[in-house]
């Protein structure tokens, strides 16, 4: 039963901190209705009674963060303020209308807080990339120790399908190495000996002996992951400025007040009772309502406008960043294209049949699970062939596959090994082949009875709508540009058929960040569309992370701005033009509700308005700005 409560607690806890604000806001306006309704009814008492309660409900929060900010930091804030203006109200008799503040102003907050939440599970989502243990080779045995406790110049073991626990260079062992969630690529790298590996990427078919070429703390995993340590701790401008302004305004609004209290009678023989009248007047004019609610309704309706649409903000502030973006930069694997490798080309040589040649190639890679082998067995078999069982299947390291297919004697794989056979390809088949890498497709070759037998060619394709979202991003004078720990051939071939701006190839994942830093700095903000850990790094210092929902790893899913839940790369110039509209609503909002505080104000030291006619101008303006914010949901 313990163990029971525990699992419970957390996920209440967390429902608690996501919708416990909402909840608060509820009890309040439910006992202003209460206290209303009573002295509708001429229970003064009651009504008393919970009229102080929506204050103690609704204003505790708000009262207790404004005093923490005013003791610890010696500062006013708008909290404190708003508090301030609602008791003042209620001090001179209008408690129904300080209460109305309180609520609009608990509401407001905890809307922003729903809002805002985000999940600072990045980290721990980047961790589990890395292996707990591995297998350390020392004084002739195998010992099972720490990962963290590697250190350079250590040799261990890695089995078929563990993940690699180090920083190295392969001693011993051949393999094809899944090294996509550090390079992005999406075809395994066949390594052999000499070749440098990462901790977090996952071994193959062989076993390795690989030597740790640094420790554990200084891998390119743990660098990723200082890395988005340090980009998501900068606070952006915008927010240092909101608060600055806070300050600022309460501080004047504050002093005006008592100044207000204190000169007229000294002054202009105003009365103590309108003196304080007018104080009072003041407090609740200029309290920022209005100017707060000229934000989060229009931030608001815009999120549910785009989550219906499949493009989740995380916050307000990527909403306002949206519009400012003047660079849109896209990961090449799994982002731009599908991440899958596909058979775009069948070259048979002279004598030999399309069918005949993807019958031979399928049936000797039908066993194996390489991405390329399983992406030419399932372009046959899509394209209606019947395999043919393999014998005498034998793996040649680095280079393919030998075996025999129908009583023929077959090989399948780099050209070196038909080549190092003495087999030679006619000049077509060589140009052909020359001519398909350049485009940056893999060439596999393909030999039967000692003869070659032909080629076929396989690449990442693009998906589907990528070339008609670059030309609208294009369309609206945004800098697209492409980012990939491919060979450049391949990218600048992906490049020139998505249609971007400037390819950038071979980058690691601090290239990554430091090539966004750039871009920053010639042309503005910039957008990070990507989907692997490779990416988090640089979506974490770009203006707006995006992930794609679908196919993206927990690291890009948390430590984005934005999920296109639905992979669809269109949707990012709609975003883009959802930001640029809620940023045009919410100056518009808030010119007004400033406009409508000045007016307030400046009748106020005219004398001009009462108490009431003050609040229904102060609501009337908070009410208008919310319906103009919720424009956005059409």
């Amino acid at each position: 039963m313990l163990g029971n409560e525990k699992a419970e607690g957390k996920p209440l806890r967390s429902l608690w901190e996501q919708h416990g604000g909402l909840l608060i806001a509820g009890i309040c306006l439910l006992c202003i209705g209460i206290a209303w309704y009573m002295g509708r009814s001429g229970q003064t008492g009651g009504e008393l009674v919970f009229f102080i309660l929506a204050y103690a409900i609704g204003g505790y929060r708000k009262a207790w963060e404004g005093l923490e900010t005013l003791v610890k930091e010696k500062d006013l804030d708008v909290d404190l303020l708003m508090v301030v203006a609602a008791l003042g109200a209620a001090g001179i008799g209008y408690w129904l209308d300080g209460a109305i503040l309180i609520f609009i102003f608990c509401l407001s907050g905890a809307l922003e807080d729903y809002t805002m939440e985000k999940t600072n599970q990045d980290i721990a989502s980047i961790l589990k990339y890395r292996p707990d243990e591995a297998v350390l080779l020392k004084d002739g045995g195998e010992q099972r120790v720490k990962a963290s406790a590697l250190q350079k110049g250590d040799i261990v073991l890695v089995r078929p399908g563990e993940r690699i626990p180090c920083d190295g260079h392969i001693l011993e062992g051949h393999s094809a190495v899944d090294q996509s969630s550090i390079t992005g690529e999406s075809i395994p790298a066949d390594l052999g000996a000499g070749d440098p590996v990462y901790a977090g990427t996952i071994n193959g078919q062989g076993a390795l002996r690989i030597e740790t070429d640094r420790g554990a703390e200084d891998t390119l995993l743990a660098r990723i992951i200082h890395l988005v340590q340090e980009a998501k701790n900068e606070m952006p401008p915008s927010q240092l400025f909101v608060e600055r302004f806070e300050g600022i305004y309460a501080k004047i609004v504050v002093a005006v007040a008592l100044l207000l209290m204190v000169l007229p009678p000294l002054l202009l023989g105003w009365s103590w009772e309108t003196t304080v009248y007018r104080a009072m007047i003041f407090l609740v004019v200029a309290s920022p309502c209005a100017l707060v609610s000229s934000i989060m309704p229009a931030i608001l309706s815009g999120i549910s406008n785009a989550a219906r649409k499949g493009v989740l903000f995380k916050g307000g502030v990527h909403l306002e960043q949206m519009a400012e973006v003047d660079v849109v930069a896209f990961d090449k694997t799994g982002t731009l294209t599908e991440g899958k490798p596909r058979v775009t080309d069948v070259v048979p040589a002279e004598g030999m049949s399309k069918e005949e040649l993807l019958v031979l190639a399928a049936s000797l890679e039908h066993l194996s699970e390489h991405p390329i082998a399983r992406s030419i067995v399932k372009y046959a078999q899509d394209s209606g062939l019947s395999l043919v069982p393999a014998e005498d299947m034998q793996a040649i390291l680095g280079l393919g596959i030998s075996g025999r297919v129908g009583g023929r004697s077959c090989r399948i794989g780099r050209m070196e090994l038909l080549e190092s056979a003495g087999e030679r390809f006619s000049p077509d088949i060589v140009n052909m082949a020359g001519r398909l890498e350049a485009e940056g497709k893999t060439v596999i070759f393909v030999e039967a009875d000692q003869a070659p037998a032909g080629l076929l060619a396989v690449q990442d394709v693009l998906r589907p709508g990528v070339r008609a979202a670059v030309k609208k991003l294009k369309d609206m004078n945004k800098h697209v540009v492409m980012l990939t720990g491919d060979a450049q051939a391949t990218a600048e071939a992906i490049g020139r058929e998505a249609g971007v701006d400037e390819v950038h190839a071979g980058l690691m994942p601090d290239g990554k960040l430091v090539l966004i830093r750039e871009l920053t700095k010639r042309h503005g903000k910039v957008a990070m569309v990507g989907d692997g850990v490779n990416d988090a790094p640089a979506m974490a210092a770009s203006a707006v992370g995006i992930a794609m929902g679908a196919a993206g790893t927990d690291v890009a899913l948390e430590t984005a701005n934005v999920v296109l839940m639905t992979d669809d790369i269109s949707k990012i110039p709609y975003a883009l033009s959802l930001g640029k509209r809620a940023r045009r609503v919410i100056r518009q909002n808030i010119t007004f509700a400033l406009a409508v505080i000045a007016i307030l104000v400046i009748s106020n030291f005219g004398g001009g308005i009462n108490l009431p006619y003050g609040v229904v101008g102060h609501e009337g303006s908070t009410l208008a700005v919310i319906l103009s914010g919720l424009r956005l949901l059409r």
